[in-house]
């Protein structure tokens, strides 16, 4: 039963109940009200409304005489299913005919979406297990906003396996736990201020990080790429002294930033006493060739910012990522009294992903999803080999848990989408990647492939040699 909850008129020549009537009418055909919809009882409306039972009682009876609602004994009144196909075309001087468009696209069965996940190999068990030992504990901490910088005890787990796996030197009191990227950028955008501030950006890169620059204030320059990551001569000429970059896994292109590129980027942060802004967001999965270390265990001079998140590896609802700052602007984050901010992150997420690495879990799942996905991309590419051979290239097949495909068939980046969605399978723009559209490439398509299984992988990849060729 719901309550329903509308301003009557006393002074209008319409009578209360037909003012009754006429609201529920119209949210029932509007679908405000949907099929099965129990009414409140008579008694409990005209209480609510604070009007006589007989005004109430009008109302539905002419609601039931108009068959938008029916009494079930000993039970109460309806909503009725409406057949609105059949129903009449309404018309008035306020509202035009209302208009059933057939979509032009099949249903959509493979979704090819950058950011989903392999949910079937989430260790569920174990961290439902997890959970449940976290909230046996009697800390003080379950009843209180938790850490504003983050747990201790996730921060210090944070920090062996970053040096484990990138080489990161850091202490934990250098880490910073928030409710995903974005946030942290944020927060790193006002510690660092943005007058007269320029951010050197990759040119393509990642819209939503271009987005939190913008709304704090900052001009962002975009940088082109070379065959082997951003432009360092580029980057010199912009003038700007601080740098976003995905050096482990270029977004989008996916091309891995070599060991001698990251030297110059790291000596044109010392020339211009810059920053730079590493973000190594799916470093764990990469497929070919040995680990380079991260930018951040190269700087002597400790100018980088190091940013990580556990969306990718684990679930992205759980909104877990870190920012490694270096001694400067750790210390100025504890001078501008940053830690009054609550923390935005569950406790109770967090404990529970101290101890899912404390236990060794973490690193388990880290190796068999590593597997998982080099699976899915060599199914992904195989398929598109064999299918498409010349008619298109693969980009980025390195790492990553996506790649872009260049189609050489005449159609532009909007053609291919649309014809995708003819066959019932969706794949991505990458035109919004680039600050200066124009210069976007014209025929080429984001394809993830993480959160569907090698075998819809296959049926995808057919379907779209069928829409495109």
């Amino acid at each position: 039963m719901i309550e329903i909850t509308l301003l009557l008129n006393e002074k209008s020549e319409e009578p209360l109940y037909f003012q009754i009537y006429q609201h529920i009418k119209k949210d029932i055909i509007s679908g405000k009200l949907v099929a099965n919809t129990r009414l409140p009882s008579i008694r409990a409306l005209s209480s609510h409304l604070h009007i006589s039972r007989n005004t109430v009682e009008s109302a539905y009876h002419r609601l039931i005489d108009e068959g938008y609602v029916q009494s079930r004994p000993r039970s109460g009144l309806y909503v009725v299913e409406l057949e609105l196909d059949k129903l009449p075309t309404l018309h008035s001087n306020k509202r035009k005919p209302v208009e059933l468009i057939e979509p032009d696209n099949a249903p959509i069965q493979y979704d090819f979406r950058y950011g989903d996940v392999d949910i079937a190999h989430f260790p569920l068990a174990t961290w439902r297990k997890l959970t449940n030992l976290s909230l046996q504990s009697e800390q003080v901490e379950l009843f209180s906003y938790g850490n504003p910088q983050g747990e201790h005890g996730l921060r210090v787990e944070i920090a062996k396996y970053l040096y484990d796996s990138r080489g990161v030197n850091c202490s934990p009191e250098q880490i910073i736990i928030g409710a995903g990227i974005q946030y942290l950028l944020n927060m790193l955008s006002s510690l660092i201020g943005s007058t007269n501030s320029n951010i050197a950006i990759e040119e393509p890169g990642y819209d939503g990080v271009r987005t939190v620059f913008r709304n704090n204030g900052f001009s962002t320059h975009p940088i082109l790429l070379d065959k082997d990551g951003i432009n360092i001569y580029k980057l010199y000429e912009s003038k700007s002294r601080i740098v976003y970059i995905t050096p482990s896994h270029q977004f989008p292109y996916g091309m891995v930033m070599p060991i001698a590129k990251r030297i110059q980027l790291l000596k044109w942060a010392q020339d211009l006493d810059g920053i730079i802004i590493e973000d190594d967001y799916d470093s764990e999965f990469r497929y070919v060739g040995k680990p380079i270390p991260s930018l951040q265990s190269l700087d002597a001079n400790q100018r980088t910012v190091y940013l990580g998140t556990f969306s990718k590896c684990l679930l992205p609802s759980l909104r877990i990522a870190y920012m490694i700052l270096p001694p400067e602007l750790i210390a100025l984050y504890n001078k501008q009294d940053y830690r009054l901010y609550d923390q935005t992150v569950s406790w109770f997420h967090q404990k529970t992903l101290e101890l899912f690495m404390n236990k060794g879990h973490w690193e388990a799942h880290i190796r068999k999803m590593r597997n998982v996905y080099h699976k899915k991309q060599s199914t992904l590419i195989e398929t598109i080999r064999e299918l498409m051979g010349e008619k298109v290239t693969v980009i980025g097949e390195n790492a990553g848990l996506h790649i872009l495909l260049r189609v050489h068939n005449g159609m532009d980046e909007k053609e291919l989408i649309r014809a995708a969605a003819q066959k019932g399978v969706k794949v991505y723009a990458v035109s919004h990647y680039w600050e200066k559209q124009t210069q976007a490439e014209a025929s080429m398509v984001q394809i993830g492939f993480g959160g569907l299984s090698n075998e819809d992988i296959v049926l995808g990849i057919h379907s779209l040699f069928q829409a495109w060729f």
